[in-house]
């Protein structure tokens, strides 16, 4: 089967993250279904659509919205699926709704964005524990490179977990300066963040 305009998805391990097996026994991590932290994001394309562009192949592994997946209680207390249900394991995701995808075992941005990691905060007395608004390109779309020490325009970074590495995603561009390397640099990735 294949969509229009949207692409066919199935999570790549479930629905839901909640569960972590540690020794062969099953820690419950979450019991709410509103919680959209707990709701896998990883997914497998099985079609891509029929009239619209896309760099992305089916067998690729995506990053989709916390939505797409996610399951949740209506006004009346009763569990739904989102919008994108389709049918058992299958999802119809729209083309904004995917932010990354891995091939050939490397991730990459949809083009467009960027996905930058956070530097820890050099000043002693600081209330946060990261820099505001710089970080160093992990994934870089066109015109950008790995590695650079970037700044970009506040309230555009969006936060993921791509295997356990804290990262923004960030529009291409709302990236504004490049920076020189100080030396000084510290990637910041919170131990909780390692964990998924």
């Amino acid at each position: 089967m294949q969509s229009v305009f949207n692409f066919l998805v199935e999570p790549k391990n479930g629905r839901s993250t909640s569960e972590k097996d540690i020794d062969g026994s099953k820690l419950l991590l979450n019991t709410e279904v509103q919680n959209h932290h707990y709701t896998s994001r990883l997914g497998i394309v099985k079609s891509i659509p029929m009239l619209t562009d896309t760099v992305l192949l089916p067998g690729d592994e995506v990053i989709v919205h916390h939505n797409v997946f996610r399951r949740f209680r209506d006004v009346k207390g009763k569990e739904k699926n989102s919008r994108s249900y389709y049918k058992e394991n299958l999802f119809i995701v729209d083309p904004g709704q995917i932010f990354a995808y891995k091939r050939e075992g490397e991730w990459k941005p949809i083009p467009g964005y960027t996905f930058v990691k956070p530097l820890k905060e050099k000043r002693i007395f600081a209330d946060n524990y990261e820099r505001p608004l710089i970080g160093v390109v992990k994934y870089p779309d066109e015109g950008l490179e790995k590695d650079m020490l970037v700044g970009f325009l506040p309230g555009m970074e969006y936060e993921f977990n791509i295997e356990g590495e804290r990262l923004y995603r960030v529009p291409s561009e709302k990236i504004t300066i490049q920076y020189e390397y100080q030396g000084d640099e510290e990637e910041y990735n919170p131990s909780w963040s390692q964990s998924s």
